[in-house]
């Protein structure tokens, strides 16, 4: 690689998910450690598992994983702040969101009726939309919806353990309470983190762009995303907002984030279009 093109790994979507990927286990290493527990492990790394296993499409199948060098308007240090800062964000709120799903599992795990147990049922849910949308991008590609449908059947045969096993899990996972800290401890670090990434955004703006602010969609989404967790912090600190409610939210709240940090580059278009599909 030639030295007009190293830096850090932030410029487009193929670096970018290698980022989250990294940030979002070495958080949840932290907090193995301040809780001496292992039990999360395999929740945490569902998010993690499914970023890479759209990496592996965006690899083999789009072909897009080369390492390019900056376009003009990324070369500024401002993108090594307010970059890393949002994606330590994006960790933290996806690492909340898992835990809030094992919080849901747990207290589900009694339940006689399997077609009550909503956390897994929406789950499916998630898993079948993932290959229809990225089948729909790219529906001449060879090997993509075959891609899909692999990552389907791996994605249904692990819904099925956790239906199945969900009592032998849910007495493996931390009590109540420390699920409850560990999500409320995430998504406050994310949301101080994402707070100072908006604002190295807008400093960044009104230096590239003239303005702090032109309603982007990339910045409209991060603006809602900001609002989302900022409710749920004050529906907290002000409110006791606890339990199942308060993961239920944090939950919702992955989808959000998602839309923000992927969604816009596939639907939408705007001053942030570095990495599409």
């Amino acid at each position: 690689i030639g030295t007009d093109v190293g830096h850090i790994p932030i410029s487009n979507l193929y670096e970018v998910f290698v980022l989250f990927c990294w940030m979002t286990a070495a958080f949840y290493l932290y907090f193995e450690s301040q809780y001496n527990t292992r039990a999360l492990g395999a929740f945490v790394m569902l998010v993690v598992s499914a970023a890479v296993g759209f990496l592996l499409w965006y690899t083999v199948v789009r072909e897009a994983h080369e390492i390019q060098p900056l376009v003009p308007a990324l070369k500024s240090w401002w993108m090594k702040l307010h970059v890393p800062a949002n994606f330590i964000g994006y960790g933290m709120f996806s690492l909340a969101a898992m835990v809030s799903l094992s919080y849901l599992i747990k207290q589900q795990a009694e339940e006689k009726s399997w077609y009550r147990l909503t956390p897994l049922w929406l789950l499916g849910v998630v898993l079948c939309f993932v290959p229809i949308v990225f089948r729909s991008k790219s529906p001449a590609e060879v090997g993509g919806s075959y891609y899909w449908v692999g990552y389907l059947a791996i994605s249904g045969l692990i819904a099925a353990g956790i239906l199945l096993g969900r009592k032998r899990i849910a007495a493996r996972l931390p009590s109540f309470e420390v699920l409850d800290d560990v999500m409320y401890k995430a998504i406050a670090v994310g949301f101080a983190f994402f707070t100072i990434a908006t604002v190295l955004g807008a400093l960044w703006a009104a230096e590239a762009w003239g303005g702090y602010w032109s309603w982007d969609p990339k910045e409209t989404w991060a603006l809602i995303v900001w609002l989302n967790y900022a409710a749920w912090l004050h529906m907290r600190l002000m409110k006791g907002l606890r339990g199942a409610a308060s993961a239920w939210w944090a939950l919702g709240g992955l989808v959000v984030t998602t839309f923000a940090f992927l969604g816009v580059n596939m639907f939408l278009s705007g001053l942030h279009s570095y990495g599409t599909l």
